[in-house]
């Protein structure tokens, strides 16, 4: 039992990074039946993180109630753009795009995401950028080949790669494949990018922001109330005339708002923040397109969704870009001077790890 334990405790990490991807996966997928079904993805928003306020909240009260800072204008101000960055803008974008083209393609578009990060924190100075370093250069050119990857999937479609059961599922008159929208993978590639910058930004603020509000679980809560509260705004605005788009029914669009309050707003958190903890950031990201091969598989079919040669080579493409930027940052070392005098040297991925009593800061700003 002890050597079982053991075992446990060793795989943990690699259970939940896949147990996140798989909930991604799942999250692309209802939300591409709810699309099909006629889905407002503004009222879907609004319910999907009042959801998560809801679930979140309780275990912010219980568990953050010792570690909880004061509320500072600034840091609410932080929040409020947050709220608007992810929630808001990003999972609009990313709704939108998804509509316009399969899920297995806007999944393995949000595979361009990490380069993008990295691109910012280089243009905010939150990333040392040495020409002639071996982890550099790797970052630089995992960019590059990220986004020429995605530019592949874009452009070009090559033959088509024919799939047995997808021919099944061709013939089924219930599929949901017999209700999509019309594709235009260019524009749905345009507003996924934009999206991903959102996201992005999103990462680097989150980033400032969890230094001086370092109670994850309020934090989290804190965000899906100002993206509900801000979507809500928004959905009023654009849907005042439609009230037959607020009710919600008992079928694929009711399941993406329960799903991705409680999964991808609430449980997946938790797993993010318990493996991030023991492996860092740059561990669960290397997951991530995992969710990709997930998505494709199940959307074959569920969706009778058809690949082309020329998607499958440049999401191949995207994640040899994402695995050298991953590879590049996983080098990275940052040191940082403790309030105790003491010098301590922390990888990359321990940056957020502050505590209440400790407030680390970077040596180049001393």
């Amino acid at each position: 039992m002890e050597k079982a334990g053991k075992m446990f405790e060793k795989a943990k990490p690699y259970l939940g990074a896949i147990a996140l991807r798989f909930a991604s996966a799942g999250m692309s997928i209802i939300c591409k039946a709810a699309l099909n079904q006629g889905m407002n993805q503004l009222v879907t928003i609004v319910y999907r993180y009042s959801i998560g306020a809801i679930v979140v909240a309780p275990f912010a009260f219980v568990l953050d109630r010792k570690i909880r800072p004061k509320m500072t204008l600034p840091i609410f101000a932080k929040i409020l753009l947050l709220g608007l960055l992810e929630p808001v803008i990003a999972q609009s974008l990313i709704y939108s795009g998804t509509k316009y083209t399969t899920a297995t393609f806007a999944t393995a578009m949000c595979n361009i995401l990490p380069a993008f990060a990295f691109l910012m924190a280089w243009i905010c100075r939150m990333e040392k950028v040495n020409i002639r370093s071996l982890r550099s250069q790797a970052k630089i050119l995992g960019t590059l080949v990220t986004v020429g990857g995605a530019m592949m999937m874009t452009l070009i479609k090559g033959p088509l790669l024919s799939l047995p059961w997808t021919k099944l599922n061709n013939s089924n008159p219930h599929s949901y494949s017999t209700l999509p929208n019309k594709q235009q993978p260019v524009k749905a590639a345009i507003v996924i990018t934009i999206s991903s910058i959102c996201s992005s930004a999103f990462t680097i603020l989150l980033a400032h922001t969890i230094r001086t509000y370092p109670a994850e679980l309020t934090l989290t809560t804190f965000i899906c109330l100002a993206g509900a509260v801000e979507s809500t705004i928004l959905a009023l605005a654009f849907e005042w005339d439609n009230p037959s788009a607020w009710p919600l029914h008992a079928d694929s669009i009711l399941l993406a708002a329960l799903y991705g309050g409680i999964i991808s707003s609430g449980i997946a958190y938790y797993l993010q923040g318990v493996v991030v903890k023991l492996k860092g950031p740059v561990f669960v990201t290397a997951f991530n397109p995992l969710s990709m091969v997930i998505v494709a598989v199940i959307s074959s079919f569920i969706f009778a969704e058809t690949l082309h040669l020329g998607r499958v080579i440049g999401a191949a493409v995207i994640i040899i870009g994402l695995y050298l930027v991953l590879w590049g940052k996983s080098k990275d070392k940052v040191q940082f001077k403790v309030e105790n005098n003491s010098n301590e040297e922390l990888p990359t991925s321990l940056q957020n790890s502050t505590t209440t009593n400790q407030h680390l800061k970077p040596l180049d700003q001393q």
